[in-house]
């Protein structure tokens, strides 16, 4: 099988599961199994970070006991917990994470790499969570928009791609892909108003945004993969790499889409 059909057939068996899940699964079960999403995501993050063999596990564990036991521990304070969450990961993705690339930082420690991986797993997952309590259509239709840019941009950058986006980070990326997706996203939007009734200009302006962290968040790995010396986070996904290689994108979107939620339904 060559590596575009791997990709692809690994990529239709994730919807498979994911789209019903996200459908019908009640939220005990969903939160279960995006506690395995981040618990599986942690243990690549700690390999990334060169963490000791066993201090990879216990950090694995204990962020998925995090996300098992968070949301019903905190009972009453959950809402205000998950908005900090949210909080804590729009100051990171819009302020540090941009400085962290231009600077080039390394940031090689492992308690500073454990604190980072904390801040990107821990609100991609309150985010799943608050996002499906909305609906799966409010789920879907947010995690498409990362779908639908990550599939035009490797379509259009192997057919068009001439020049780098950022080649000291990720050669593999370019101008032509971000553009591809781009226009994607302009067709999402504009079908997506058509078929809700939903404003147009608004929708332009958030799928705009969310591509922008989107691709924020691809380079952000890419850089720490190239610090590791690693290719991919992992093996789990054939054609895909790890668990983070897939999330890594969501990682930076899902939060800030969380956040625009809430404002709207804050001013409403």
């Amino acid at each position: 099988m060559t590596p575009l059909l791997r990709r692809i057939g690994t990529a239709v068996l994730l919807l498979a599961v994911f789209v019903p899940a996200a459908l019908w699964a009640p939220a005990w079960l969903w939160g279960i199994l995006m506690a395995g999403v981040v618990g599986m995501a942690a243990y690549e993050w700690a390999r990334l970070s060169h963490f000791p063999p066993l201090s990879e596990r216990v950090y694995a564990i204990l962020l998925t006991l995090c996300t098992l036991v968070l949301p019903y521990g905190l009972a009453g304070g959950w809402p205000a917990f998950l908005t900090a969450l949210i909080v804590l990961a729009i100051v990171f993705w819009l302020l540090v994470a941009p400085l962290w690339l231009l600077g080039r930082w390394e940031a090689s420690r492992v308690f500073v790499r454990a604190a980072i991986g904390v801040v990107i797993l821990l609100p991609t997952w309150a985010a799943l969570l608050y996002l499906h309590a909305r609906g799966p259509a409010v789920l879907l239709g947010v995690m498409a928009v990362v779908w639908i840019a990550d599939t035009a941009a490797y379509f259009s950058g192997r057919l068009f791609g001439r020049h780098k986006l950022a080649p000291a980070i990720s050669p593999g990326k370019t101008w032509e892909g971000v553009a591809g997706a781009l226009v994607a996203l302009v067709v999402y939007a504009v079908v997506l108003s058509l078929w809700s009734a939903l404003p147009m200009r608004p929708l332009l302006f958030m799928v705009c945004g969310l591509l922008y962290l989107s691709v924020l968040g691809d380079l952000f790995e890419s850089w720490i993969k190239r610090v590791s010396g690693m290719k991919d986070s992992g093996d789990t996904l054939p054609g895909h790499g790890g668990v983070l290689d897939r999330i890594d994108a969501l990682t930076s979107t899902l939060p800030i889409a969380t956040g625009m939620w809430m404002w709207l339904e804050h001013s409403a």
